[in-house]
């Protein structure tokens, strides 16, 4: 699917019905460090979504091909901007402006930031689910205050969460630590989680799932694989126990060039469905 411009993105929401779950791409890794290549992510993830070698329904039974549930909204292009981060935030408010609730499929992490910013601008509360193996909450990565291993500190300091409950934590730093004690976020630790667990969130949740937050068995296409991560029925158990109305997600960093018959793209696939389907039975 080609990229699109603003004006290009408002004309295709025409088609899409109100009340619908929203997929948009967000094709940017511009501020990835070590590695590129998540910008290549949308649709690969796509493939296995649409793939024929599954089908349209939900572990809950939730049909997705039903009565436009779920609509493809295409992907934005933003990396060749000055300032992209408007150009994210102006992409979610049209969306929430015709009533539709956006899955966002990265690119790298730092696009949580601008999509945050604009939930916050609707929703007067807002609590945040977090999945990594990073929390990334450096004030500034390597000069960049952008960086994917910033945005929550952004999302912080700005007030733009009630709540930030990060989950399958295993290589936090000192000034890490510093920042989620600073701005009293809720950590869970790999260490710490156990099968079954769930997460009490309630008022409107947005969910940021963080593919290497899972251990590189399950999805080795990532830029910065850490092991002895979480499973995939860990995080699609928390997300189904969730009683909070989830109001947006994102699946972010998967990275095509280091994946291995697209596995991990068929996971980000797995849970943009079982998001999409908690999105619409609440």
């Amino acid at each position: 699917m080609s990229y699109m411009t603003l004006e290009t993105f408002r004309s295709r929401l025409e088609k899409a019905s109100g009340g619908s779950v929203a997929l948009v791409g967000i094709p940017s890794d511009a501020n990835s460090s070590f590695l590129r290549g998540a910008a290549e992510a949308p649709p690969k993830i796509r493939e296995a979504l649409f793939s024929e070698s599954g089908n349209t329904w939900t572990e809950t039974g939730v049909n997705l091909a039903e009565d436009g549930r779920l609509f493809d909204a295409g992907d934005v292009a933003v990396d060749e901007l000055a300032e992209p981060w408007e150009r994210v935030a102006e992409a979610i408010d049209l969306l929430l402006e015709r009533r539709l609730s956006p899955i966002v499929l990265g690119g790298d992490h730092a696009i949580t930031y601008p999509i945050v910013k604009a939930l916050r601008r609707k929703y007067d509360r807002l609590n945040i689910l977090h999945f990594d193996a990073h929390p990334d909450l450096y004030h500034d990565f390597e000069g960049n205050p952008n960086s994917h291993a910033s945005p929550f500190a952004r999302v912080m300091e700005n007030g733009l969460a009630d709540r930030l409950v990060q989950v399958g934590i295993r290589t936090a730093t000192e000034h890490q630590r510093e920042q989620a004690a600073r701005f009293n976020i809720e950590v869970i630790e790999m260490r710490d989680v156990v099968d079954g667990m769930t997460v009490a969130l309630d008022r409107p949740v947005y969910v940021s799932v963080d593919m290497d937050g899972f251990d590189p068995a399950y999805a080795p296409g990532v830029s910065h694989p850490e092991p002895g991560g979480l499973t995939p029925r860990q995080v699609i158990g928390m997300i189904q126990a969730l009683e909070g109305k989830i109001v947006g997600a994102d699946v972010v960093e998967v990275n095509p060039i280091r994946d291995h018959n697209n596995l991990t793209g068929a996971l980000a696939a797995k849970l943009v469905k079982e998001l999409a389907a908690a999105m619409i039975s609440r």
